[in-house]
């Protein structure tokens, strides 16, 4: 084993990310020891991952599905295991470097586990900022690991955010695409389908992350991210839309500096800066190429057609665990939209009427006091049963 080896554990390694993390693995000739995967339900994904890299674990979150994993793998010398347990067992095997991307709050749990282990964290799972993120950030440190954005926003800011000048920036500006609606009508949202939504016109993205896009409820949520990640009040963060996706974010200094950090719209590039971080990994990168691009442009997000950031800013600007209430209220709302039982413009909504809701429950909305990921969890469950009590009235209503 070569002295530059690194163990690795990639937690949702069949989604986009962690196909793309272990693409960039191959592609780089990095060298890695694999010590487990994890899948939510996709065995044969899963399956085919684990024979070419011979994981000691590989885990399906889904238990029912174990069977199939272990016919698939039989005599392959990789373990097999299932469940949310196994998956938090896979995070605490203290891999030097864990990927965090399993989508969703089912991350978080996993996401503290590694945290708890010192592992250094590619933090690609928004959910575990959102809900615990000073938790977070606090066991990481305390436990000797760290943790580096994957998200390409926060990945840009972390790359040209200055640690000598972090006391003189005037704001962070995270840029969005806008998403496959940014120029429909109010009329036409209000038609739009699951297939229309989750078809972005610049990233390749699973379909609740895709939604979030279309919403900008992704904005809103990375707005809380960078708070927390970079000790930055929710006045000074801004969004941007950039229908190119070549700007990925900028830090405006208060000496009139803006520095942006700029790539192609490949999610390679941010794991890859997770990676090798603070050295740079030679991989035959896709290069961009500005005279092929034209043009840059910019705009002020709709807060009418797109009121989600607007929500974010208000959940960030009330502290505590308003962030976790507001994320759980969207990833029900989401799941709404995609079975077809709302519209898409039904989604705010549906996550406003949670949140004021969730105002009445005072002091447990403090976060103060307690396990994190037990107040985090609280606050999630009460979340989503109040979103489905309002998502059952409007059912009924319509």
């Amino acid at each position: 084993m070569g002295a530059l080896t690194r163990t690795v554990t990639v937690l949702g390694s069949t989604g986009s990310i962690g196909v793309s993390t272990l693409d960039l693995f191959e592609k780089s000739g990095a060298e890695v020891e694999i010590l487990a995967l994890t899948a939510g339900r996709n065995v044969a994904k899963l399956a085919e991952q684990a024979l070419r890299w011979r994981p000691k674990l590989a885990v399906i979150q889904d238990e029912k599905l174990l069977p199939g994993l272990r016919d698939r793998l039989a005599g392959s010398g990789v373990h097999a295991v299932g469940g949310d347990a196994a998956v938090e067992d896979a995070a605490a095997m203290g891999a030097d470097w864990v990927m965090s991307a399993i989508v969703g709050a089912a991350g978080l749990a996993p996401t503290l586990a590694a945290a708890r282990k010192g592992s250094v964290i590619a933090l690609a799972n928004k959910e575990s900022l959102v809900c615990a993120g000073p938790a977070l950030l606090e066991i990481a440190r305390q436990a000797g690991g760290g943790v580096i954005p994957v998200d390409s926003e926060h990945s840009a800011i972390f790359q040209v955010l200055q640690p000598d000048c972090r006391d003189r920036v005037a704001r962070l500006i995270l840029t969005a695409s806008g998403g496959p609606f940014r120029t429909w009508t109010l009329e036409q949202m209000r038609q739009a389908t699951p297939e229309q939504a989750v078809a972005h016109p610049n990233w390749s993205m699973g379909a609740k992350i895709s939604i979030d896009s279309a919403t900008m409820m992704n904005k809103g949520l990375e707005m809380v991210e960078a708070s927390y990640l970079f000790d930055t009040p929710a006045e000074r963060i801004d969004v941007v839309v950039h229908p190119q996706s070549v700007i990925h974010s900028l830090v405006e200094y208060q000496d009139g500096s803006t520095l942006a950090q700029l790539g192609p719209p490949d999610m390679k590039a941010p794991i890859a800066c997770a990676w090798a971080w603070p050295d740079r990994l030679p991989w035959p990168a896709e290069r961009l190429d500005l005279p092929r691009v034209g043009q840059l442009t910019f705009e002020a997000p709709d807060p009418q057609r797109f009121p989600a950031v607007d929500i974010a800013r208000a959940a960030l600007q009330a502290g505590g665990l308003t962030p976790a209430a507001m994320n759980a209220a969207n990833e029900v709302a989401v799941a709404a939209f995609l079975d077809r039982k709302i519209g898409f413009l039904d989604i705010a909504p549906l996550v406003s009427e949670t949140l004021s809701r969730m105002n009445g429950l005072g002091d447990r909305m403090s976060g103060a006091g307690g396990d994190a990921l037990e107040n985090a969890m609280m606050i999630d469950a009460s979340a989503r049963r109040l979103a489905a009590d309002a998502l059952s009235r409007h059912l009924v209503l319509h």
